[in-house]
This record gives C-alpha cells, structure tokens and sequence, in this order.
C-alpha cells in the first residue's frame, strides 16, 4: 500500500486528528492510537451506539473513525509512560496530536524534545488556532472555527442568520489539511533528511475554504450577503422547484447558459435580454431567472427533470438525504460505504475513503482497537516488551 512504510504514532481525539490518521491508515500507514488508560478517546462515549456482544452500549462514531489502527493505551504523565513513549518516538516516522498548544511541552515531549530523540519524526499538532499567535492558547472546537474563520457568516438563507455547515467542516478540513501536511514533511524528509513541525489550525483551514470570499470584500467594500444555495460567482446555480422537490442546475458558464435559455426553457430572448447578457447581469438578476426556469420545471418530477438537464449536457442533479446516497449505484460502485466486522459490535457499515489510489489502492482493513487492545502486540513488537513487563505497567496504571 501507498504509506505501508510509515508508523505514525496518534496522540489525537474526537475528530480532526482521528480523520488524519484514518486517512493515513486507509492508505497503508501503521497508525497506533494511544489513548489514555482512564476512558481513552472522548468519543467511545459520542452517539450513536449499539449494544455490543457485552450488552454494553458501544459508540459507533468512534468505530467509524479509527478503523484500521492499533489501540493501546499509556499515561504520559508518570515516568514511566513517558518514557515508553520515547521508545516509541525512536520507531516512528510521525507523531501528531490535539492537544492545546503547549501542553506536550510540559510533558516534555514537545517537538523540540524529540527532535532529539529521532531528528527524522515528523510532529503534526492540529489545534483550534495553530501553535503561535494571539489566539493560540484557546481552545478550539469546530463550530468555534467555522464561527471564526468566516463560513458561519457566509452560510444560511438570504437574510438569515449565520449557520453552521451540517457536519463539523472544520474539524474535516483540519484532518485533510493535516493528512496533506504530513505528506509533504515525509516528501521534504527524503530530500533533506530532516524531520520538522506541522502546525495545522482548524481557523486557518476554514479561512482558506472561505476561498474568494475575502478579495470580494476588498474588491468591493461590502461584506458578501448570505445566498441560501446561490453562489455569488455563477448564475444559473442554485436549488430549483420540481413538482415534487427541487433539482440542482449549475449552468457554470455561457456555453451552459445558452444551451439552458435554448433547449430547456425555449427562451432565446433571455440570452439577447440585457438583464441576463453577461454573468454580472445574471449575478444581480436570479430572481428573475429563477423565476422563468421553475415556471418551466414545475411540470416535472426531480427526476424528470434531472434526466432532461443532463441530456442536453447541461450539469445537473437531485438533492439526496442520506438514505437514498446509501442506496445510489455510483455511490455503491465507488466503496463509499464499507461494511466491516467488528469484533464487539458484529457487522457494521463504516465511510469508505475517498481518495482513489488505482494501484495503491487505500482500503478498510480492520475494525477499531478496543482501548489497550493492542498493548502487548504492539509494545511487544515494537520495544521488545515481556508479558511481565506490561503487567508491571499495568499494576502501575501506566497502560
């Protein structure tokens, strides 16, 4: 697999380390979780749950979120959990964490010491908002960085209030942004022979989403309105009504548009008309162009329509629940859900990856550690442990 020669050792809970770590996983990288003896992961206690093999409910977001890794557990506040840690640091290529900015400093185990330690580990620190500047000792949650990071005020109905995106979009893109990261510092390793710090915060992600929401606000002088579906760049694109619902039409250029006025609404005048002749004019008139195309796809059905949009080569599609992108084809076809056994829980369905390696290909290997499952295995493996050492840890709570 793509990164089978990588060992990443997880310090990170909740969501946007565990995203990075899946991601890594998926594509072949020994990721091994280690969590605190006391509870582990917050999110062995998040919904939804099951009732497990034990009669114990199981949380099902965290067996989604770390499959394919090793579990086991270490106290890095005794000494001797530390200093099992910094054997372990010898064997890795990486380590990443979630902690506030600073606290693994305390620990001692901060980057700078374990440069020392191995000058070749690769540190990723993933935060609310990065290990330096004025905010940097905050905490940070997702909604905190979609608040702060301007999605919040961009998003939601015209003349709505500002809205959080339905998932935890910063928390995601802090994962993507720290998978991308870790990539890079493992590409600059082999051309410098050095390791270095990847500092990922969940506020600078959601900025850099905002995409070109800033240069219009400097552009213009006026802070970008919220636009429900619409997108202040193109027009046609957004939601409109069907008979039974609404379908999605990104008429993304002129070509597009003309092929809509010509083939679809049969309305060539709206091509010529002087409110709708160029992409500013359709920008400061959607209302009227909605109007003239609902007044055409009201006589169909979503999917009537949809098939008429893409027949004329013109992108469109439906707005699907859940349920119903569980059951599509292209989304079955292309492994986006994954079922897998688990050892507690039985068969359960878990998200595929998204990234297509065609040779290497990223894949859903093995269920999520139980906490400490793979204590023995892995410090065994790894550091030449004996049974009689871990159980030492053990009587010690150190593991």
């Amino acid at each position: 697999m793509a990164l089978e020669d990588l060992t990443v050792l997880d310090l990170t809970r909740v969501l946007a380390g565990p995203f990075c770590t899946m991601m890594l996983a998926d594509m072949g990288a020994q990721v091994i979780k280690i969590e605190v003896p006391d509870g582990g992961d917050d999110t062995r206690t998040y919904p939804p749950f099951r009732e497990n093999v034990n009669g114990e409910r199981e949380s099902l977001y965290f067996a989604n979120i770390n499959r394919n890794k090793k579990g086991i557990t270490l106290n890095l506040k005794a000494p001797e959990g530390k200093e099992v840690f910094r054997r372990l640091v010898k064997k890795a290529d990486v380590v990443i964490e979630n902690y506030r900015p600073g606290v693994m400093d305390k620990l001692g185990l901060g980057y700078d010491a374990l440069k020392e330690i191995n000058p070749g580990i690769i540190y990723a620190a993933i935060s609310g908002f990065g290990c330096y500047g004025p905010y940097s000792a905050r905490p940070g949650y997702d909604i905190l960085a979609q608040a702060m990071g301007g999605m919040m005020a961009i998003t939601g109905a015209k003349g709505g209030d500002p809205t959080r995106a339905g998932s935890a979009l910063g928390d995601m893109l802090g994962g993507l942004h720290g998978a991308i990261g870790i990539l890079a510092a493992v590409h600059a390793r082999s051309l410098t022979g050095k390791g270095q710090r990847v500092d990922i915060s969940l506020m600078d992600c959601v900025i850099a989403a905002t995409e070109n929401t800033a240069l219009k606000y400097l552009e213009s002088g006026k802070l970008p309105p919220r636009m429900g579906n619409r997108y202040a760049a193109v027009s046609p694109y957004d939601a409109f009504q069907c008979k039974d619902g609404k379908v999605i039409i990104a008429a993304g250029n002129q070509r597009l548009y003309e092929k809509l006025c010509n083939e679809i609404l049969h309305r060539p005048d709206m091509i010529t008309d002087p409110r709708f002749v160029d992409m500013s004019g359709r920008l400061e008139n959607q209302d009227a162009i909605q109007e003239v195309i609902e007044e055409t796809l009201r006589e169909y059905t979503t999917t009537e329509a949809t098939e008429l949009l893409l027949g004329k080569g013109i992108p469109a599609g439906p707005i699907l629940d859940v349920s119903q992108i569980l059951e599509d084809p292209h989304v079955k076809e292309r492994e986006m859900f994954v079922e897998l056994t688990h050892p507690t829980l039985g068969d359960m369905t878990v998200n595929g990856c998204a990234v297509k390696l065609m040779d290497t290909k990223p894949s859903v290997r093995t269920p999520a550690p139980a906490l400490g499952g793979d204590n023995e295995a892995v410090l065994g493996s790894l550091l030449g442990m004996t049974k009689e050492e871990l159980e030492r840890l053990r009587e010690a709570k150190v593991i």
